[in-house]
């Protein structure tokens, strides 16, 4: 059953049913249009990744201001995007097995989609898809640039290109060099010592391509949290950032170089909360819990308020320490930071867009789930 609507648009934020996935138009269109003219302004192409978000809707918004093309995790996630308009994707990951591999080769037929590789049988099963489909597939060779999941060593990159470029049912198109563990790294000298290792280790695996002839036109990686180290490095062609848009509670926890919060996007995301219970002292318990955010990187932090404290989440209920002094009332609203935007995200059917606290857009949450 799909999540009923939380509000209607016209509705005052205090009508919302809780908990909801608010999104602050203001503090969103703002983190747009800087990402737009940051990465504009380095001469590097942005290609925004959607698993953040899940959304037609939001990629479109991206694309409109300059993006030249959306990233996204899961095939399923590459076929919903596709249905709600979108037409240039890349599935920055890796795509196994014949089921999956006919689906995607399916979907070539209509639009760029362009899918990372780092193995040799993993390539010729996606070139045989391809050819039974009738349809062109770009592959980008993945390189591990220090994340330590997948990709293939920079001295291994020219034989696996070379052998994309040889399958006549792909494209060879460069380099998956994304590093997503420098993302959170907290200082700023441990995201440039991440991001120049990383460079360097994509240019090792360019060069090992170019060696062979080939030309190694997209070198794509790079995020939100290491932006202002990425666009100083001439190796990226294009940069995957997403989290920007809605921004997070461990975000919140990188710093810049005075040591204070990295605050160049802002806060855009929340989840909005009421409160159930005021039966303790110095307490109040929330109807959002562990089925209403994501906890993999901590618990959430409560928007302008840093002396209310969220702990100990049970199924459907969170529980704020708050100040001996202060009084919560039941039925009161608070906003959220979620600790982790994405997967939070995915825990919800809609998304309600405020502006002066008034529902101004309600658009789905249209990749939910979407894990295969």
């Amino acid at each position: 059953m799909v999540q009923q609507l939380p509000a209607r648009v016209g509705d005052e934020l205090s009508e919302v049913d809780t908990p909801a996935l608010i999104v602050d138009l203001d503090a969103y269109e703002r983190n747009l249009g800087l990402m737009a003219s940051i990465v504009g302004d380095s001469g590097k192409a942005l290609r925004p990744h959607a698993k953040t978000h899940k959304s037609p809707v939001i990629a479109l918004d991206q694309m409109a201001l300059g993006a030249v093309g959306i990233c996204c995790q899961k095939l399923s996630e590459a076929e919903i995007l596709w249905q709600g308009g979108v037409r240039d994707i890349l599935i920055a990951n890796e795509v196994v097995g014949k089921r999956k591999q006919r689906r995607l080769a399916k979907l070539a037929r209509s639009m760029r989609l362009t899918v990372c590789v780092d193995d040799i049988e993993n390539l010729r099963s996606l070139n045989q898809a391809a050819e039974e489909a009738d349809s062109i597939v770009s592959v980008l060779v993945e390189v591990d640039v220090g994340g330590g999941r997948c990709g293939v060593t920079p001295n291994l990159a020219g034989s696996l290109a070379a052998a994309a470029a040889d399958s006549p049912a792909l494209r060879f198109a460069g380099i998956q060099a994304y590093h997503g563990s420098a993302q959170h790294l907290r200082s700023v000298q441990e995201r440039q010592s991440a991001v120049a290792k990383a460079a360097n280790l994509a240019e090792a695996a360019k060069a090992d391509i170019e060696a062979r002839g080939l030309v190694c036109q997209t070198v794509t990686g790079g995020g939100t949290g290491t932006l202002l180290q990425d666009i100083e490095y001439p190796i990226w062609t294009e940069l995957q950032c997403g989290s920007y848009i809605f921004m997070d509670a461990d975000y919140g926890r990188n710093r810049d170089t005075r040591g204070t919060p990295y605050a160049l996007f802002e806060n855009s995301l929340f989840v909005l909360s009421s409160v159930m219970s005021v039966a303790h002292s110095g307490k109040a318990v929330l109807d959002a819990g562990l089925k209403a955010l994501a906890f993999d990187s901590g618990p959430p932090t409560v928007a302008d308020r840093s002396d209310f404290i969220y702990s100990g989440p049970s199924d459907e209920h969170g529980t704020l320490t708050i100040p001996a002094h202060e009084k919560l009332a039941l039925g009161d609203r608070v906003r959220l930071i979620p600790g982790h935007c994405d997967p939070t995200v995915n825990l919800y059917d809609w998304f309600v867009g405020v502006r002066n606290d008034r529902v101004e857009r309600i658009w789905p949450v249209s990749a939910r789930g979407a894990l295969s």
